[in-house]
C-alpha cells in the first residue's frame, strides 16, 4: 500500500509539471496571449485550454499505464518513459493543431481565438483530444 502511495505521489506530480510544461509551450506556440485572454473571458481560448490540460492528462495516463502494465518496470524508468510520451504529446498537439489549420483554409485559428470565436475553441479542443486519443492508442 505504501509503495502505491509513493507512485500515487511521484506521478502526480510528474504529470501536473509535464502538463503546466506543455500548457506554456503551446501558448508560447499559439500567437495568443492564454493568461490575458482568459483574465478578458475568452472562451475560445478557455476551450483550447481546456483541450490541452485533457489531452496531456490522458496521453500521460497512458503512459503511467503502460508502465504499471509491465512487472519488472522501475518507478525511475516508469517515470522517464512517462515524460517522454509527455513530449511527444506536447509536439503532437502542437502538430494537429497546425496541420488542421493549414488544410482548413476557410478560417485562421489564430484569428479566430484572438477574435474569441468559441466554436474554433471548441474544434481546437477536438483537435487536441482526438491527437490524445491517437497517441495514447500507439502507447498502449
Amino acid at each position: 500500500m505504501l509503495t502505491i502511495a509513493i507512485e500515487t505521489v511521484v506521478y502526480l506530480g510528474v504529470g501536473l509539471v509535464m502538463m503546466m510544461l506543455g500548457y506554456f509551450i503551446i501558448d508560447l506556440i499559439i500567437p495568443v496571449d492564454f493568461p490575458q485572454e482568459i483574465n478578458d473571458g475568452n472562451k475560445a481560448v478557455g476551450w483550447v485550454s481546456a483541450g490541452i490540460y485533457a489531452a496531456l492528462g490522458f496521453v500521460i495516463r497512458s503512459a503511467i499505464i503502460s508502465n504499471t502494465v509491465a512487472e519488472d518496470s522501475e518507478l525511475l524508468q516508469g517515470v522517464v518513459e512517462t515524460a517522454i510520451f509527455g513530449a511527444i504529446g506536447v509536439v503532437a498537439l502542437v502538430l494537429g493543431y497546425f496541420l488542421v489549420d493549414i488544410i482548413n483554409r476557410k478560417f485562421n485559428f489564430n484569428e479566430a481565438l484572438k477574435e474569441k470565436n468559441e466554436a474554433a475553441g471548441i474544434m481546437v479542443f477536438g483537435i487536441f483530444l482526438g491527437v490524445a486519443f491517437i497517441v495514447s492508442g500507439v502507447i498502449q
